[in-house]
C-alpha cells in the first residue's frame, strides 16, 4: 500500500496531513509513502525531512495522487484534485460532509472511497483519532492570544509603584474542547474567567479550570445530543438567551464564542446591541465564524471594529500555529490508519465497526453515509 501526502491548496492553509515522525512510523510498518513537494513547508517540515526517512517526493498533486492508494489531506479537495485521484483509491481528510454534501457526491461519482474525519464518533476508543478535538484545542489557545494582542490592556493584575492594574475579564461561550482551552489559556495569562454553556454537565469542567460557570434562567433540558454536542434549540430559546447573555457580554473585556450545532448554521448568541454595549477596546473572537458566527457583527475571515469593539472572525486558527496543529492532526490520522489496517496489508472496511461506519461517506461509487444522503435530499427539495 502507498500513501500520498498532499500539499494543501486552500488559501491560507499551512498545515500538512502527516508529519515526518508519523511517516517514519508508517514506513516502519511496511507502508510506502510519497508526498507532494512543499507539502510540509508551511508547517516547518522541509522536503528533506520527509526524504531522509524514505518518503518519495512528487512534483505535483497529480503525480502524487496518481501513484497513491490512499491520499491524506487536511482541507477538502477541489474539483481538479478530485479528478486527479485514481478510481478505487481512498481519501482521508476533513470534508465538511454535512455542510457541503455535493462534494461527497462528486467523490463517489469519481469512484473514490472517502473518510470524513470530522464525523469521528465521540467514544472512548476514538479519542486518539478525533481531529476536531485536537484542532479545537489549538483554536481555543490561539483565540485568546489574538485577543491579548488586540486588547488595549494586559490580562493579569499588577500591583506596581505607579498603581494597581486590574485583571481583564474573559467570557467564553460554549465550553467544548475549544472553549475549555480558551478558558485555561486566559486563566494562565491572569484573566478573571467565566463561561456559559447550555449543557449543565460541563459545569464541573469549567470550575475545575478556575472559572465561574454562568447560569441563565432558561430550560435547556439535557442541553446536548447523543454525540455529546450542544443540541439545537428553538428560535424563542435563542432570543431569550441573547437577552440574558447581554449583561455578561457587556461586563467582559474579552469574549470567545465557540457554539456550534453539527450540520446547522451557528446560533446567534450575541446581538449587535450587546456588542455596542461593551467597553471600547473590548474584543470578541468568534470561533463559529465559518458557520455564520455566534455574533451578529461577525464577518467571515475579517477582523473589524464595531463601536470600538474588535470582532475577529477568522475561520482557520489552527493553521496559524501550523507545526503543532499538524503534529496533532498527523497523530490522529496515523492512529486512524492503524485502525483501518488489515492483517494481510491494505485497508479493511469493517462496516460493523462504529468508527469505520461513522466516518465512511463514499464507497463503491455511492454516498453511503445516511446523514450525508439526507442532506443531499434536503438540498434537492430546496432547489425544486
Amino acid at each position: 500500500m502507498k500513501l500520498g501526502i498532499a500539499k494543501e491548496s486552500a488559501s491560507g492553509e499551512r498545515r500538512v496531513g502527516l508529519v515526518p515522525d508519523a511517516v517514519e512510523s508508517l514506513i516502519a510498518r511496511g507502508v510506502a509513502v510519497c508526498f507532494e513537494r512543499g507539502a510540509g513547508e508551511g508547517a516547518g517540515f522541509s522536503d528533506e525531512s520527509f526524504e531522509s526517512i524514505g518518503a518519495e517526493s512528487c512534483a505535483s498533486y497529480a503525480e502524487m495522487a496518481g501513484c497513491a492508494d490512499v491520499v491524506i489531506k487536511v482541507q477538502p479537495p477541489n474539483a481538479q484534485e478530485i479528478d486527479a485521484q485514481c478510481e478505487q483509491s481512498v481519501l482521508i481528510s476533513l470534508l465538511r460532509p454535512l455542510d457541503e454534501p455535493e462534494r461527497i457526491e462528486q467523490l463517489a461519482a469519481s469512484g473514490i472511497d472517502a473518510f470524513a474525519l470530522e464525523l469521528m464518533p465521540r467514544i472512548t476508543r476514538a479519542q486518539s483519532m478525533d481531529v476536531l478535538s485536537s484542532q479545537s484545542t489549538i483554536a481555543g489557545y490561539r483565540a485568546v492570544l489574538l485577543a491579548a494582542e488586540v486588547l488595549p490592556r494586559i490580562f493579569p493584575m499588577l500591583v506596581t509603584a505607579a498603581g494597581t492594574l486590574h485583571p481583564a475579564r474573559a467570557l467564553v461561550v460554549g465550553a467544548g474542547v475549544a472553549g475549555l482551552q480558551a478558558l485555561a489559556t486566559a486563566r494562565r495569562l491572569g484573566a478573571v474567567t467565566a463561561a456559559y454553556d447550555t449543557r449543565p454537565a460541563v459545569r464541573e469542567q469549567v470550575e475545575s479550570l478556575g472559572a465561574r460557570f454562568i447560569e441563565l434562567d432558561l430550560d435547556v433540558g439535557g442541553g446536548e445530543d447523543a454525540g455529546g454536542y450542544a443540541a439545537a434549540q428553538s428560535a424563542q430559546f435563542y432570543e431569550r438567551q441573547r437577552e440574558q447573555l447581554a449583561k455578561h457580554v457587556a461586563a467582559a473585556d474579552v469574549v470567545v464564542t465557540t457554539a456550534l450545532v453539527p450540520g446547522q448554521e451557528a446560533p446567534r448568541l450575541i446581538s449587535d446591541s450587546a456588542v455596542r454595549a461593551m467597553r471600547s477596546g473590548s474584543v470578541i473572537v468568534d470561533l463559529a465564524a465559518e458557520k455564520g458566527g455566534n455574533c451578529d457583527c461577525t464577518l467571515r475571515d475579517q477582523d473589524r471594529v464595531v463601536s470600538g469593539v474588535h470582532v475577529i472572525g477568522r475561520t482557520n486558527l489552527p493553521s496559524e500555529i501550523p507545526m503543532h496543529a499538524s503534529q496533532l492532526y498527523a497523530k490522529n490520522v496515523s492512529t486512524f490508519l492503524g485502525h483501518l489496517f488489515a492483517e494481510e496489508g491494505g485497508l479493511a472496511f469493517d462496516l460493523e465497526d462504529e468508527i469505520t461506519a461513522a466516518t465512511l461517506v463514499a464507497r463503491g461509487s455511492d454516498v453511503v453515509h445516511p446523514a450525508v444522503r439526507e442532506q443531499l435530499v434536503k438540498r434537492e427539495e430546496e432547489n425544486v
